[in-house]
């Protein structure tokens, strides 16, 4: 009967204890912003609003309930867009309008990193504390669901590939969300942590040297700078994100081998030895096309950098990319499309998803050369049911469809078609800058309104793998079952 009593109460629970979160950081943030005498209106009075909900549904929750299969859906879904609509307030009072602080909010808490910033230079330092934070804490909450909630779901095919990590086994969510996120956190503190020293010891300043720290290791790529990390000329602090940025962009569980005492796991990956190969390769195409704009040492740099960057979709700039040869461009793009591993705070479809299709395609090939032959899909070793596959081909299916319409959107709202294509992919792999109006020296806001909106539902979606969306506007999902007699 007590479990029976818990029924509907793990949503609540989660929610609350985001809010509770939020309000201690607005707190933290106010305190901040009071010794800096800088405006701290924008962060009390998000505590204010947000502290009496999360204490109302800290009450009403349990954070002993098991969800159901719909409740954890719906959970999920409201947690991450509850927190960045009252996470929009402190921007909306440092001086953005109410879209565009929506907009850097959900990019934000996304860890897409895409701008809607006009001017740098009045921005308060708190804000850009709280921007970077907002990346960070949102980082760590997307490897805790690709690693411990989407697998359990069975969402776009991940019960795959996590049988592995740290924790209980048992199938109940909670036992393994509170180790999975206590591992993540310790991961995230240590690799913090090293980014933080490492940015200083180069010459960049202390506060300027945790901001970076803070989204470079959630994959994010917010920067206090306008021109992001190029704004410093710190040729050193550049080679400091290119191996943070490749840490940021490997799976969570390979990570946590490395830091518990057992490396050579990470050799056995075999996404792990794609993903270095795309970055070699795509660095390699970059040098050659960027050969009349740099010297070989400069053009090595650019082309290292910007490869990680848009592969793992941190979005930092080392130059202005926009302005680059159209075939580095189109590598870019093409990055776009692949993103990091999977488990990794990285966006985009994933290397792995790609590798089960590039290894379904061979399948076929050899099945129409050998009609009767009966050959498994395997990769690494592992077999993968024909149900992931599924998934993830309908998975890719709406990614590619949701950039094409959100592409279309914003084009009939004014947007050249290079800005349109590459905002909308730069939105839904969570990417950050595109090209053309978007490119990294520039920012979103000089779109259409409308087109703002579309865009934060693309890096919502994109960032929570676009299927649970379209799993919520299904009539069916809504249904209630049948009470059994």
């Amino acid at each position: 009967m007590a479990r029976r009593n818990r029924r509907g109460r793990f949503a609540p629970y989660v929610i609350g204890a985001g809010l509770a979160g939020l309000t201690l950081l607005m707190v933290v943030l106010g305190l901040y912003a009071a010794w800096l005498r800088e405006p701290l209106t924008g962060f009390w009075v998000t505590g204010l609003l947000t502290g009496p909900l999360a204490a109302l549904l800290l009450w009403y929750g349990h954070s002993q309930a098991e969800p159901t299969r719909r409740e954890t859906f719906i959970g999920v879904m409201l947690l991450w867009l509850i927190i960045p609509l009252f996470g929009a307030i402190p921007f909306a009072y440092g001086g953005m309008t109410p879209v565009s602080a929506v907009f850097e909010s959900m990019s934000g808490y996304t860890a897409t990193g895409a701008t809607a910033l006009r001017d740098f230079e009045s921005f308060p330092r708190s804000l850009f504390l709280y921007r970077a934070i907002t990346q960070w804490f949102g980082g760590i909450g997307i490897i805790v669901l690709f690693v411990a909630v989407f697998p359990q779901l069975a969402i776009a095919g991940r019960q795959m590939f996590f049988a592995e990590l740290p924790g209980p086994t048992e199938e109940r969510l909670t036992p393994r969300l509170r180790h999975t996120a206590g591992a993540v956190l310790r991961v995230y503190l240590v690799f913090t942590i090293a980014a933080t020293v490492a940015y200083a010891l180069v010459g960049m300043p202390l506060f300027d040297a945790l901001a970076h720290a803070l989204t470079t290791v959630s994959a994010a790529g917010f920067s206090p700078h306008g021109l992001s990390l190029q704004g410093y000329m710190l040729p050193a602090a550049e080679w400091v994100a290119i191996f943070f940025m490749t840490l940021a962009g490997v799976g969570f569980l390979l990570n946590y081998q490395l830091l518990t005492g057992n490396p050579r796991a990470m050799w056995h990956s075999p996404e792990l030895r794609v993903y270095l190969l795309i970055i070699l390769v795509a660095s390699a195409l970059l040098f050659l096309a960027l050969q009349e704009l740099y010297s070989p040492g400069e053009a090595l740099r650019h082309s290292l950098f910007q490869a990680i960057s848009i592969l793992t979709t941190t979005g930092y700039s080392s130059a202005d990319f926009a302005a680059w040869p159209i075939p580095a461009k189109a590598v870019l793009v093409m990055l776009m499309f692949i993103g990091g591993s999977d488990g990794s705070a990285a966006g985009g479809i994933k290397i792995i998803r790609w590798m089960i299709i590039g290894s379904n395609t061979v399948r076929e090939l050899r099945c129409a050369l050998h009609p009767r032959a009966i050959a498994p899909l395997r990769i690494g070793g592992r077999l993968i049911p024909e149900e992931a596959l599924k998934a993830v081909a309908a998975f890719i299916t709406l990614y590619v469809g949701l950039v094409a319409l959100l592409a279309m959107i914003l084009a009939w709202f004014g947007a050249d078609f290079v800005t349109a294509f590459s905002a909308a992919a730069a939105t839904v792999g969570n990417v950050g800058p595109g090209l053309g109006l978007v490119g990294p020296v520039a920012h979103y806001s000089d779109l259409h309104s409308i087109s703002l909106v579309a865009l934060t539902f693309g890096m919502y979606a994109g960032r929570l793998e676009i299927i649970p969306i379209f799993v919520l506007l299904d009539p069916r999902f809504w249904r209630l079952p049948r009470r059994s007699r």
